[in-house]
């Protein structure tokens, strides 16, 4: 989706510098700078879900309910991303602790960031999505190309998506791909969707200043 406002393209210079760190630490090791994103992938749907749970407290209405069930998932699903990457690259002890600094730092900054901003939150991670389905296309490339072996799925994947007990490691990325595609579908719409709730609430309270 094509930014259209400031906060849009906040949202997207913010991707782009993630992209470009992870760029930088982890060139084409798909494999290790996957677990990274995955780690901070994690991050968004847990925030997301926790602070729509509480303001739905807050505002002692119901209706919150499907969006809290899709952010919790979210968070789940990107959960098990990580342990299937993780059966894969084996990371050291010194990538295990980049992984527990990313998360910490980003789950200060986007909790922040979601509870001053909860749109552009939903389009960072729109866009973040966009471009792990890129990250993931280029994996899958490299595997298909044979420059990566083809090597079989971790069992834990095989048991998650109920893939054939031969399923590779292209066979898993597809899977996953799909995944960060309908992430970034979901978010996208929740963007879209505070969007137009703002401009509704704006619209009433010039009606009723005009009353």
């Amino acid at each position: 989706m094509k930014p259209k406002s400031f906060s849009d393209y906040f949202a997207l210079a913010m991707t782009k510098f993630f992209r470009f760190i992870a760029d930088t630490f982890f060139a084409k090791r798909y494999g290790h700078r996957a677990v990274v994103l995955e780690t901070i992938a994690g991050v968004p749907g847990m925030v997301a879900g926790m602070l729509i749970h509480l303001k739905s407290l807050r505002s002692m209405k119901t209706g919150y309910g499907p969006q809290i069930r899709e952010m919790l998932a979210e968070a789940e699903n990107e959960r098990m991303h990580l342990m299937f990457f993780i059966e894969i690259a084996k990371p050291n002890l010194l990538e295990r602790s980049l992984v527990i600094a990313a998360q910490g730092v980003f789950m200060f900054f986007y909790t922040v960031m979601y509870i001053c901003f909860p749109k552009t939150s939903h389009r960072m991670i729109g866009y973040f999505e966009n471009e792990a389905v890129k990250s993931y296309t280029e994996y899958l490339e490299q595997v298909e190309s044979g420059q990566v072996i083809n090597i079989p799925a971790p069992k834990i994947a095989i048991e998650y998506y109920n893939l054939h007990p031969t399923a590779q490691l292209s066979d898993l990325i597809i899977a996953v791909r799909a995944d960060e595609m309908h992430h970034a579908e979901v978010n996208h719409n929740y963007a879209s969707s505070l969007v137009t709730e703002t401009q509704h609430n704006q619209n009433t309270a010039d009606k009723n200043k005009a009353a």
